[in-house]
């Protein structure tokens, strides 16, 4: 059985080309759509979303490939790049009635949300992003020792195969070791949650590959083709990031600042899994980008 968040609707809704997805639904007014991060579900921002429902309906599905959405075969790049997901998202929302929304991500999520807002300006009307730099900076950053932090990059950018064995024979293990590591301070993700995790990415290991297989290929070439193109993200946008600039020697802000001109960044103490580690601060992030 698939946890969701308590009080909200567990729906099915199409996403692009055939693809359904699962989402958890709930509050009312203006929509604000919330996607997960690695290697999460939807209920990550159980905490967030509860706290944005009194003024807000709160639509937070899980990825393509992630949880209890379905998951295609990667049969060709385009079938997980972020731009795919995007559209997924776009779908959802469409199918719930709304045709321009916020858009928040956390990791993962805030990959697809920041290909969301270059693909459609029209529909998306705020961004928030969660722990990320973009994929073409992410790869940029990441040299020398310090790279090391993200080692599981450059382990599922690898060819079909391997990855997903070595994965799929030690899956508590290497899913385990983020949800440990990740997080400040470990009680903050109940067990029962932990495990809600650990069993929908044992579930999902050649998806999840896949997914990131895409950012090291397809993804990559998108961020290239808006960035020689001067594309920009034309709506507000609030960052809230852990301080990984000083940690792999980069201005995070800088790096930002280039792609989103109406920027708000901010940095936490919170752990990478902020949502749950420091949901008031993030919700009050989020409420103050709305109000932009």
């Amino acid at each position: 059985m698939t946890l969701t968040i308590p009080g909200f609707d567990h729906v099915r809704l199409p996403g692009a080309v055939g693809v359904a997805l699962a989402a958890a639904v709930g509050g009312s007014g203006r929509p604000v759509v919330l996607l997960h991060g690695f290697p999460q579900t939807h209920l990550m921002w159980r905490h967030v979303a509860e706290r944005l429902a009194d003024e807000h309906t709160v639509i937070c599905p899980d990825l393509r490939g992630y949880g209890a959405s379905d998951k295609p075969a990667a049969t060709d790049p385009d079938v997980y790049a972020k731009r795919t997901m995007a559209a997924d998202v776009v779908t959802l929302a469409a199918a719930l009635g709304h045709e321009r929304f916020a858009l928040v991500g956390h990791d993962r999520g805030a990959l697809v949300a920041f290909r969301a807002g270059l693909d459609h300006p029209e529909t998306i009307t705020h961004l928030g992003i969660l722990d990320i730099v973009p994929t073409l900076d992410m790869w940029n950053v990441l040299h020398g020792a310090s790279a090391a932090v993200g080692y599981h990059l450059f382990l599922m950018a690898q060819p079909p195969g391997l990855p997903e064995a070595m994965i799929a024979g030690s899956a508590d293990a290497f899913f385990g070791s983020f949800l440990d590591t990740w997080a400040n301070d470990p009680t903050t993700m109940p067990e029962y949650v932990r495990a809600e995790y650990l069993r929908a990415s044992a579930a999902a290991v050649t998806s999840i590959v896949a997914d990131y297989r895409a950012s090291a290929g397809i993804d990559v070439m998108h961020d290239q083709a808006d960035l020689d193109a001067g594309s920009q993200l034309a709506m507000p946008v609030t960052v809230v990031q852990q301080d990984w600039g000083v940690q792999l020697g980069y201005d995070a802000a800088w790096v930002w600042k280039a792609w989103a001109p109406d920027l708000d960044h901010r940095l936490t103490r919170a752990g990478h899994f902020m949502a749950e580690d420091a949901p008031d601060e993030i919700a009050a992030a989020i409420q103050d980008l709305l109000a932009r």
